[in-house]
C-alpha cells in the first residue's frame, strides 16, 4: 500500500482532480473534440508509419520481441511500453499532429500512445480509455501552462516534457491507482521527463514524443507495482528545468477544459505558417486573380520568424518551414495538406520562385502567437487584406468535416471512415481492440 501525502503539492493537487474526475462531468463538446483528436491521431500515425525514425524503432523493438501486450502501428505487437515508444514516434514523425498554443506542444503524440497501449493490455473498456486520455490531455496542458514559456525558451521540448506527466497520470488511471498512488506516478515522472528542441529538424523530435509516451507507460506500470517516488519532485523538475511555476494555473481544473482549445492542422507544414495559410484561403475564395499580383505581406509575431522563415527553400522539408514557400503554394492552387505537396525541390519551378520574390515576411510583436495578418495588393493598386486567429472558436461540424477530409487524404476515405466509426462506437465492447487491429493494417 502506498502511503498517503498529507501535504499540498503540484502532485497532490493533479492527482486529486485526476482521481475524481469522470467522462460525464465534461461538456458533450469536449468530449467530441478529444474523440476528433484520437481520429487525428490515428490518421497521422498511419501516415507516419514508413518514415525512417518509425521503421527504425519499429525494426528495434519487434526484434527485441516481448509479450503481444499491445499492438504497434503498422504491424505487430509487443510490451504496451515497447508499443507507446514505436506508436508515439509514428504519430510525431510528420510533425502533422494536433497542438496547444499554451500548452507550447503536441499532446495526441504522446497522451493516445500511452493510454491506448495500456488500454489493450488491460482490457480496458472504450470509454475508460477516454476518460483517461481526457484527464492526460488536461494535466499535460496544465503542466505545459505551469512550466511557461520560460522553459520552452531554455530549449526543452514541452510535447515531451509535460507531456509525460498527463500520459503517465492517464496510464495510472487505466492501472486502476488513486489518488495517492498517483502522486508517486507524477514524482517519477519527473525523473523520466526529457525532451530537447535542439532535436527539431532530425528524428530525435518524433522520438521525444515516443520517448514520453513510453516513459509514462512505465512509471505508471512500476508505482502499480509498488514502486515509490518523491511526489514533491514535480516542483523540483521546474526549478531545475527553468519552469515559470505559476500555481494559479491549476485553479481552472475541472471547471474548465483546455481540450476544446486544441488547435489541429489542416496543413502538411509547420504550425506557424497556418494562420497566414487561413487568412489566403480567405482571400482564394473570394476570386484572387494570381496573375495580377504585385506582392503579398505576411505579419507575424517575431517569435515565428526564427521557426518557419525559410527564405529560399531547396527540399520539400525546408519549404513546410518558409512562410514564402507555402504561401506561393497556397496561391497557386496546391494541396498544402497533402504530404505529396512538400515532395521534391520546389524551386525547381520558376513560377514558384518568382511568386515567392514577391512575398514579404515581417514580424509584429503586437500580434499574438496564433495570428497572421496578409495583405495583396493588385497591379492595378488595389489592396485587400485578411487575418486569422488559429484560437478562433470552430463549429464541431466544421471541425469534424475537416479532420475526416485531412484524415481521407492521409490514409484513403474507406480506411479513414472505419476509424471514425469505431471511435464514435467506443462505448461498445471491444472497441480499443477493433481500433489496435485497424492500426496494424497498413
Amino acid at each position: 500500500m502506498i502511503a498517503a501525502m498529507n501535504d499540498t503539492s503540484v502532485a497532490r493537487t493533479l492527482a486529486g482532480f485526476a482521481s475524481g474526475f469522470r467522462w460525464s462531468m465534461a461538456p458533450q463538446e469536449t468530449r467530441r473534440v478529444l474523440q476528433l483528436s484520437l481520429l487525428d491521431y490515428c490518421a497521422v500515425a498511419l501516415a507516419g508509419v514508413d518514415e525512417p525514425a518509425s521503421r527504425a524503432v519499429r525494426a528495434m523493438l519487434l526484434a527485441e520481441g516481448g509479450i503481444g501486450e499491445a499492438g504497434i502501428i503498422g504491424g505487430g505487437q509487443c510490451p504496451a511500453r515497447a508499443a507507446a515508444l514505436v506508436n508515439g514516434t509514428c504519430a510525431h514523425a510528420l510533425d502533422y499532429d494536433d497542438t496547444h498554443f499554451a500548452h507550447i506542444g503536441h499532446l495526441a503524440a504522446v497522451v493516445f500512445p500511452a493510454v491506448l497501449a495500456v488500454a489493450e493490455r488491460e482490457g480496458a473498456s472504450g470509454p475508460a480509455c477516454l476518460e483517461a486520455a481526457l484527464v492526460g490531455y488536461e494535466l499535460a496542458t496544465h503542466v505545459g501552462r505551469w512550466l511557461g514559456r520560460g522553459h520552452y525558451e531554455a530549449g526543452f521540448h514541452q510535447t515531451a516534457t509535460a507531456g509525460i506527466f498527463g500520459a503517465a497520470v492517464g496510464a495510472g488511471r487505466l492501472l486502476r491507482l488513486g489518488e495517492d498512488a498517483l502522486q508517486h506516478v507524477l514524482g517519477l515522472a519527473a525523473t523520466r521527463a526529457a525532451g530537447l528542441k535542439a532535436q527539431f529538424g532530425t528524428m530525435g523530435k518524433p522520438y521525444n514524443a515516443g520517448m514520453a509516451a513510453s516513459g509514462a507507460v512505465e512509471v505508471a506500470l512500476l508505482v502499480a507495482g509498488g514502486f515509490r517516488a518523491n511526489p514533491h519532485a514535480v516542483e523540483a523538475f521546474g526549478d531545475t528545468h527553468a519552469g515559470e511555476g505559476n500555481s494559479e494555473i491549476f485553479a481552472d481544473l475541472g471547471k474548465t477544459y483546455t481540450v476544446q482549445e486544441v488547435s489541429h492542422k489542416y496543413h502538411a507544414c509547420c504550425h506557424g505558417t497556418h494562420a497566414a495559410l487561413e487568412a489566403l484561403t480567405q482571400l482564394r475564395r473570394g476570386g484572387l486573380p494570381i496573375q495580377e499580383l504585385a506582392a503579398v505581406d505576411i505579419r507575424v509575431h517575431p517569435r515565428w520568424l526564427k521557426v518557419c522563415n525559410i527564405a529560399s527553400p531547396t527540399t520539400g522539408l525546408e519549404a513546410k518551414f518558409s512562410y514564402r514557400a507555402v504561401a506561393a503554394m497556397q496561391l497557386m492552387g496546391r494541396d498544402t495538406g497533402a504530404l505529396d505537396s512538400f515532395a521534391g525541390d520546389p524551386s525547381q519551378d520558376a513560377g514558384f520562385r518568382l511568386l515567392c520574390d514577391r512575398i514579404n515576411v515581417a514580424g509584429d510583436d503586437r500580434l499574438s502567437d496564433s495570428v497572421a495578418q496578409v495583405a495583396v495588393r493588385l497591379k492595378t493598386g488595389l489592396q485587400l487584406q485578411a487575418s486569422h486567429d488559429l484560437k478562433a472558436p470552430q463549429t464541431l461540424q466544421s471541425r469534424e468535416a475537416r479532420l475526416l477530409a485531412k484524415a481521407g487524404t492521409l490514409v484513403g476515405t474507406a480506411q479513414a471512415n472505419r476509424i471514425w466509426q469505431v471511435i464514435q462506437a467506443f462505448d461498445c465492447g471491444g472497441a480499443v481492440k477493433r481500433l489496435s487491429r485497424l492500426l496494424r493494417e497498413v
